[in-house]
C-alpha cells in the first residue's frame, strides 16, 4: 500500500469520477486505474463500482474516514515540514554556560531577535554537562559550553571552538593574595576555596589540575551562579578559580579583586591553566534557516573583537 494509491482513492471519492480524480492528482486516467487495481489487490476488496459514476462501495465507505485522516495528516507534515526548511519555525532554544549568557551571549541574542521577529527565542544557563545532555535529547537546538571531548561525540555532532580563556583567581579586595601581581600557586592553595557543583565543567578542570599537582583541592563550598561566586568571595577569607569572561562584571567592583595565576613551575608544571569555549548542535539542525543564522552570529562575534575586549576590560 502506497500513499499515492490512498490520495487517487481520496480523489476519485471526492470528485466522483477517475477521469476527473486524474486531473486532480496530475496523472493519466489509466495510473489512477493501476493505482486503484493495486490497492483493492492489497486490501482484498473493491472499493468502486464500476459505472458512469465512480460510487463507493461499502468497503470504500468504511475506508474513506480513515484514508482521509492518512492523507490530512501527510498534508501537514509536508507544510510544517516545509516550514521548518524555511525558518518558520515557532522558537530556537539555546542552552549556554553562565559566564557567556553574563557577557558575551546579550548582543547576540539582541540581534538574532531583530533579524528573526517571528521566531521566540528561549535561552537556558546551564552547566556544560547539563547543556549537552538536553542538546542531545533533543530539548535545545544549540549548546555554548566549555569543550569535553568525552560528551561531543557523534558522527551527527557539529563542533566549532570559539576561543580559549585563561582561568584567573577572583578574591575580595582586602584579600592577603590582593597584594600579588600574579598570585603563586604555594600561596593559592592555602586558603579555601568557592567551586561549581559537580557536573559542571569548570569545577572538573580545578579538580584536575590539583589532582595533576597531587595537592588536595581546598573546597569549602559549592555554588552554580556567578552572582553567588562574588557575593560569597566579597565576604573575606575565600577565593574562586574562574575564567576570563566570568570575570568581566567582578573587574569593575570596587570590593573585589582579579588576579592572574603565576607560573606553578616550582610545583613541577609549567603550563597554564585555561578552558576551551566550543559550540555545538547536529548537522540536521544546522540545516535550517534560523538555526544556522544564530550559529553564524556568535561565529562572527564571539569572543568580541579585541578592541571591545580592551574596553570591557
Amino acid at each position: 500500500m502506497r500513499l499515492e494509491q490512498l490520495q487517487a482513492f481520496l480523489a476519485i471519492a471526492q470528485t466522483g469520477s477517475f477521469q476527473q480524480a486524474a486531473k486532480k492528482c496530475g496523472v493519466t486516467q489509466s495510473t489512477i486505474s493501476r493505482q486503484i487495481q493495486g490497492l483493492e489487490a492489497d486490501l482484498g476488496v473493491e472499493l468502486f463500482h464500476r459505472t458512469t459514476h465512480a460510487k463507493l462501495t461499502l468497503g470504500g465507505e468504511r475506508l474513506l474516514p480513515r484514508v482521509r485522516k492518512i492523507c490530512q495528516e501527510w498534508d501537514t507534515a509536508i507544510s510544517e515540514l516545509t516550514d521548518l526548511m524555511a525558518g518558520k519555525q515557532p522558537e530556537l532554544c539555546i542552552a549556554a554556560i553562565h559566564s557567556l549568557c553574563a557577557s558575551y551571549l546579550p548582543p547576540i541574542l539582541q540581534q538574532f531577535c531583530h533579524d528573526y521577529p517571528e521566531v521566540q527565542l528561549r535561552v537556558t544557563s546551564l552547566g556544560s554537562d547539563r547543556s549537552l545532555k538536553v542538546l542531545k535529547d533533543g530539548l535545545v537546538d544549540l549548546a555554548i559550553v566549555m569543550h569535553n571531548r568525552f560528551l561531543i561525540t557523534g558522527k551527527e555532532m557539529v563542533v566549532q571552538t570559539l576561543y580559549d580563556e585563561p582561568i584567573e583567581v577572583l578574591i575580595a579586595a582586602n584579600h592577603p593574595l590582593a597584594k600579588f601581581a600574579s598570585i603563586p600557586w604555594n600561596e593559592l592553595i592555602k586558603y579555601p576555596q568557592v567551586v561549581f557543583k559537580d557536573g559542571y565543567g569548570m569545577q572538573r578542570l580545578i579538580q584536575d589540575r590539583f589532582d595533576k599537582l597531587g595537592i588536595k583541592l581546598p573546597a569549602a563550598l559549592e555554588v552554580n551562579t556567578l552572582d553567588a561566586f562574588r557575593g560569597v568571595v566579597r565576604q573575606g577569607e575565600l577565593i574562586a578559580l574562574l575564567p576570563y569572561s566570568a570575570l568581566i562584571e567582578a573587574k569593575f567592583d570596587p570590593s573585589l579583586a582579579v588576579r592572574p595565576l603565576a607560573n606553578n613551575s616550582n610545583l613541577g608544571d609549567n603550563s597554564s591553566l585555561t578552558r576551551r569555549v566550543v559550540m555545538v548542535t547536529t548537522q540536521d539542525r544546522l540545516q535550517i534557516p534560523p538555526i544556522q543564522h544564530f550559529w553564524q552570529l556568535v561565529s562572527d562575534n564571539i569572543p568580541p573583537k579585541l578592541e571591545q575586549q580592551r574596553t570591557a576590560s
